[in-house]
Formats: C-alpha cells, sequence, structure tokens
C-alpha cells in the first residue's frame, strides 16, 4: 500500500509540538510492516534540511490567485529518518527560520494563508504528474486540510478524485480561519461547492477538510467525544460527521525513546535495573538543577501555555513549598512570558526546591524522564499527549487530569493494574491532592519501585496503532 503523509512537521526536521512526533514515527512504522509510507513537508531554512542530502525529483510552477510561484520538490537521498522524506521549496514563503513564527518577532506570518496554500497546490500538482496514483493520502491538521477539498472541487485535480484521503485532528483548536475572500487565491472550483469553504462566515480550511475528506481521525478515542461538544464552534460538523470518524491513540517511537539505548541519558537501564538506572539519572539531574536527590521530584515538560496547564504551576508550586513539603520541581520549556518572569523569580525564590529551564533541550528533556519520579501533566485539552508514555517508557510515574487522550492512556494506579495518579478537575486543589498521593506512593519504596516497574514494561510503541490506520485505509480502498 502506498500512503503519502503531508504535514508542516516532523520530527526530527521540523518540530514545534506533539504532530511532529507522530508524523517523524508513524510513517516509519508503516514502512516497517510492509507498506510504502512517504512523508512530503515543507523546506523550511532549519539546520536539519542544510545539513541533509536531497535529490531534486520535480520542478514545476503554479498560481495563487493572481501570483506565480515555483517550486521545487527534493528526496533526502539517504531514506535517513526510515521512510522517504520529500521537502517541497518554495522562494520567498518557506526559505524562513520558523515554522509557524518569526523568530525574530515573535509573531504568525503575515502571508500564512498564502504560505499553507502554496505547498498545498505544489503538492497536488506534483502528484498529478504521478504515473500510479497513491493509495492514501493522509492529511494532518488545517495546515493541509484544503488538500481533500481541491481534489474534490478543482477541475486541475479531478484525476485525484478517487484516491481516499484521511485527515488527521491533531489539535482542533486550530482550524485555520481567515477572510473569506481568501477563497479566490485556490485554484479555479465548482461554485457549487463554495459553501464547504465556508464557516461562521469565514474560510475555515479544517471544516472544508472535515466535510471533504473520506475518513476522519482523531488522535485518541476521548478526543473525539470532546470535539463533539468543545471545538471552537465545530462541534456540530464533527457530530454531523461521525460516521466517517474514529479516534486512534498516537503511539510513540520505541527505538527513539528506549532507556536501554538512549544515547541523551547519563545512565542506560530497563525493566532488570530500573531501581538503579532511575537513582544514578536522578542524582545526575538534581545536581544540575542544586536539588536534593533523596527527595520526591517532580517534572514539567512541554509549552508555557494555559492549553497544557502550565498557568496553574506557579501558584501550585509556591504555595506548596510554603507549607513545608520536602519536595523539588523542575519546568522545562518555553511560550507565555508571564510565566517565564514568574518561574525566574520563583529559581531565585526557591533555591534547592526548584528550578527551570526556559529553552527547547530534547537532550535535558530526555535526562529528566530519566531522572525524574513524577510527570506533571495538568492539561486544559490534551488530544492525545506523548509526555505521559515517554515517562511511563522510562519508569516517571505520570500525574495527569483526566481529559483527552491522557484518559485514554493513563489508569490511577489505585484502580487494578494501575500506573499512574490521574485527577478530575482542573483546579490546584486537585492537583495539590494528586502531589499529596505522590509523596505518598514515594516514601513507600517497595509499592514505588514496583509501580516503575510496571510502567516500563508498558507497550506504547506505534506497533498497534499503525495496525489500526493500515485497516482504517483498508476500509477506504475497498
Amino acid at each position: 500500500m502506498h500512503i503519502i503523509h503531508v504535514s508542516v512537521e516532523c520530527y526530527p526536521v521540523a518540530k514545534v509540538g506533539g504532530l511532529a512526533d507522530v508524523v517523524g514515527a508513524l510513517p516509519k512504522y508503516q514502512n516497517i510492516a510492509g507498506d510504502d509510507s512517504w512523508v512530503v513537508m515543507p523546506a523550511y531554512q532549519v539546520p536539519w534540511i542544510e545539513k541533509h542530502d536531497f535529490e531534486i525529483v520535480h520542478k514545476g510552477h503554479a498560481n495563487i490567485g493572481p501570483s506565480w510561484f515555483r517550486y521545487t520538490i527534493g528526496r533526502e537521498k539517504n531514506n535517513t529518518l526510515g521512510f522517504p522524506l520529500y521537502v517541497i521549496d518554495i522562494p520567498g514563503r518557506y526559505d524562513r527560520p520558523g515554522v509557524y513564527v518569526d523568530p525574530s518577532s515573535g509573531y504568525g506570518y503575515w502571508d500564512e494563508f498564502e504560505r499553507y496554500l502554496s505547498f498545498q497546490v505544489a503538492f497536488l500538482q506534483w502528484l498529478n504528474s504521478f504515473e500510479n496514483r497513491p493509495d492514501i493520502v493522509h492529511c494532518h491538521d488545517h495546515h493541509t486540510s484544503l488538500i481533500p477539498f481541491m481534489m474534490t472541487s478543482c477541475p486541475e485535480f479531478g484525476g485525484l478524485a478517487l484516491v481516499p484521503t484521511v485527515l488527521t485532528i491533531h489539535n482542533g483548536e486550530y482550524h485555520g480561519w481567515y477572510d473569506f475572500g481568501k477563497r479566490h487565491l485556490l485554484p479555479y472550483f465548482d461554485a457549487s461547492r463554495t459553501g464547504l469553504l465556508e464557516w461562521g462566515g469565514r474560510l475555515n480550511s479544517l471544516s472544508a477538510g472535515i466535510r471533504t475528506c473520506w475518513a476522519l481521525t482523531t488522535v485518541s478515542p476521548s478526543y473525539m467525544e470532546e470535539l463533539k461538544v468543545s471545538s471552537g464552534g465545530l462541534e456540530h460538523l464533527i457530530k454531523s460527521e461521525e460516521g466517517k470518524a474514529v479516534g486512534i491513540v498516537n503511539g510513540i517511537d520505541t527505538e527513539v525513546w528506549n532507556p536501554e539505548t538512549d544515547p541523551l541519558i547519563e545512565a542506560n537501564f530497563s525493566g532488570k535495573t530500573v531501581e538503579s538506572g532511575k537513582r544514578e539519572n536522578k542524582e545526575v539531574l538534581c545536581n544540575s538543577f542544586n536539588l536534593d536527590p533523596n527527595r520526591p521530584t517532580f517534572a514539567f515538560i512541554g509549552r508555557l501555555v494555559k492549553e497544557k496547564g502550565a498557568d496553574l504551576l506557579p501558584a501550585l508550586i509556591s504555595n506548596y513549598l510554603e507549607q513545608g513539603h520536602q519536595v523539588n520541581f523542575v519546568i522545562l520549556g518555553t511560550g507565555d512570558p508571564e510565566l517565564h518572569f514568574k518561574f525566574n523569580e520563583m529559581s531565585r525564590q526557591y533555591v534547592g526546591y526548584f528550578d527551570s529551564s526556559l529553552q527547547y533541550n530534547e537532550k535535558l528533556a530526555h535526562q529528566i524522564y530519566a531522572g525524574t519520579d513524577f510527570l506533571l501533566m495538568p492539561s486544559r485539552v490534551e488530544p492525545c499527549g506523548l509526555n505521559q508514555m515517554y515517562s511511563l517508557r522510562y519508569g516517571t510515574i505520570p500525574i495527569v487530569r483526566s481529559i483527552g487522550g491522557l484518559r485514554d492512556t493513563v489508569v490511577d494506579f489505585g484502580d487494578r493494574g494501575g500506573y499512574g495518579i490521574r485527577f478530575n478537575q482542573f483546579s490546584v486543589g486537585d492537583l495539590w491532592h494528586s502531589l499529596l498521593r505522590a509523596e505518598a506512593l514515594f516514601s513507600d519504596k517497595k509499592q514505588f519501585i514496583n509501580l516503575q516497574k510496571r510502567a516500563i514494561s508498558l507497550d506504547f510503541s506505534w506497533n498497534k496503532s499503525a495496525k489500526e490506520y493500515i485497516q482504517l485505509y483498508k476500509k477506504l480502498i475497498l
């Protein structure tokens, strides 16, 4: 089966969030299973692309509205990622350092719609040139969700109308809203289908993709249900399309995230050596942050934004430490400048108990997973979440809000077969109670070590999820 994934992120080429991790792993596992799975993404001005060799496989030109543009498609020569990677180079659109945001200003690019549209049009023009059509075109999030619309509505791409399309919503908070006049930039399309582009009086890329794709997926069953009641105005649409919708939990790349072989952690370990391995990694981690490794250590890794519940942490941590609890807190991530300020202040105020590293640092993230005791994920919204799976892979107990994919992947240790800590309400109080449970668990060394061993034995690899996608594809082809 020939599958083409179209995405604006792919780890390790260009990563902002979990979308990159999925697109960088799912195709690899599909290829391992015997399919021919590709990834197509923009050619950003990023170090990974600059350091790897690409061969030109196609050149073309197209227009968006009255403007013409040239594009070049290159294939990474060595299949370094375990699947064919193709990048579309569009001069003036993607030869910039930021994926979504201009690093020099901190704001999104002024030509956001034109960037995404030119990428999608170039991809479809290239697809038009194929002698053999792919079996599936798999689109990811709103940045690529006009592809199903154009494949079914634009005469230029009429030969692709019978190629099944899958659209995966990784984060339904972002729709791709634009002025409705932007529709005139699309290639000529059947006027009777204009309404498919409109939602709430504006052009909504995600809604167009939902209505025209052959199958709609989200990254966990619970998140699919949540979108039906809260999706920024698309609730009715998602309910109406539920006949073609399914939630499939993401997996993780267990080759990258493997404590036995991980080159980014201080000491490798397995399920049999989890106790000594965790202790050695914890000592290194705590020493680097001037913390006492004998205390229970809690960490947060991720974007410092409200969606991830990061705004709960300053009050929670300050109050918890003020109450005299002998614990450590570590923060790794970037985001809201106000949170940066607060965490910097707290690092000075709670020396020896709290510290933060306000950056993106993949090596440090791996060391934290390997060396900390508990991972905090108090998310407001969490379509699937990968951090909880990474932490479990390294014997770190996740403390999660019972929402979205967190509910689908973490079982509370108080329940049969449980291995994590869950709480329900988005509040300092509920999270505080979870910290108390974690402290009590940590003090019971035998139970805590048994839980670590159970966690590290769990299988969250892509094997199962990749098979579910293949089964979905087969239904569309048949």
